[in-house]
């Protein structure tokens, strides 16, 4: 059977997970933690590649704090990277995927990259990986494929997608929306035209950095800087600092989908979430009697609508609705389940003050 061009993974694992804190540390982010299941959600997304006959080893692209943690990850569940490589500052996602691509290129022919955050939560792996196969002669063509979330209702933290012709399994993009409001997000998921963009691609090497070139020329300039300056370190590639620092910061959806005139999108229903918030969990959390979802050592009373979690002592709620409730070692966090987004200006005060729960967890 012919098996198709052949795939990188490139998991981008940069983001700083500020949202779910107190379990989400700056050197310890919520990428590298285990919040859905046993393992990690780094160490799920690489999974998720198991049976994709044409995928081989992944690239990593990491803050450079965070390289070692991702070596012992990958080893963990007996996974080999193709590359480790370390960005001395966040740029965005589309120089990301620049360097990446630029990289794949030294270590293979020209190869089909498949972006993938390495945060989000995913329970449908033969989904995912069929759409994926959708994919593959599409960006094999040349197209840059976006994968659209079929949404399930109205939601406004998401961009949408707006599909276009049918093409080969999916559709040419007619337009990428920002956030809508209420009513707006409402009508686009009446219309049926719309999915939620869920910021994973699939493309060629060559063709994003085509795109670049066009669109960004200065982005792909820089991050080919950073590249070659690169110093080896022990389990990875640390990207120049400088070069880096002066790179433009951008998204792939900026910097390049909504701008080429070959994007393409294959609409993906496979319980998808970007768990963005402590409120993500409690929705895709196993829901008891009362709409609470719990982890760890919890006792409740009276209480709905929440989301408990202890990560060592018992911990009980009485008497609340809508809650979020997360113990750790050192921090608690106790916010309504419409606000548990906002820990993030919490996290920066600590941080401001030099306060190590802000960093990392105390040493067991």
């Amino acid at each position: 059977m012919h098996q198709g061009p052949s795939v990188v993974p490139v998991v981008l694992s940069g983001g700083s997970g500020t949202r779910l804190w107190p379990l989400s540390r700056r050197l310890h982010p919520k990428q590298f933690t285990p919040l859905v299941s046993a393992a990690t959600m780094f160490q799920e997304t690489v999974a998720r590649l198991d049976g994709l006959e044409t995928a081989g080893a992944p690239i990593v692209v990491c803050n450079r704090d965070h390289g070692a943690l991702a070596a012992a990850q990958l080893e963990e569940v007996g996974r080999s990277p193709l590359l480790i490589l370390l960005e001395p500052i966040g740029r965005n996602t589309a120089p990301a995927a620049a360097v990446a691509a630029l990289a794949a290129q030294r270590e293979s022919d020209d190869p089909l990259l498949l972006v993938l955050p390495a945060d989000h939560v995913i329970r449908d792996a033969a989904a995912f990986q069929a759409a994926v196969r959708v994919g593959l002669p599409l960006a094999a063509g040349g197209r840059l494929v976006t994968f659209g979330i079929v949404p399930d209702r109205p939601h406004t933290g998401y961009g949408y997608i707006q599909r276009g012709d049918p093409l080969d399994g999916g559709f040419t993009v007619r337009r990428f929306v920002e956030k809508p409001d209420g009513d707006t997000a409402a009508a686009y998921v009446r219309s049926g035209e719309y999915d939620w963009n869920s910021g994973m691609f699939l493309f060629r090497a060559s063709r994003y950095l085509e795109e670049l070139s066009v669109h960004a020329p200065e982005m792909l300039a820089g991050s080919k800087r950073a590249l070659d300056r690169a110093a080896e370190l022990g389990f990875g590639l640390l990207l120049d600092e400088d070069a880096f620092a002066a790179t433009p910061a951008d998204s792939i959806d900026y910097a390049v989908m909504e701008r080429t005139e070959e994007a393409a999108v294959v609409p993906l229903d496979a319980g998808w979430n970007d768990v963005g918030a402590w409120a993500a969990l409690w929705e895709i959390g196993e829901r008891d009697a009362d709409g609470n979802v719990v982890a760890g050592d919890v006792m409740l009373a009276e209480t709905t609508g929440s989301y408990v979690r202890s990560e060592g002592r018992l911990v009980a709620v009485v008497g609340l609705d809508d809650v979020v409730v997360i113990e750790t070692a050192d921090a608690v966090l106790v916010a309504s389940r419409e606000r548990a987004q906002d820990v993030k200006g919490i996290v920066e005060r600590l941080g401001g003050r030099g306060r190590p729960e802000a960093e990392r967890h105390p040493e067991p």
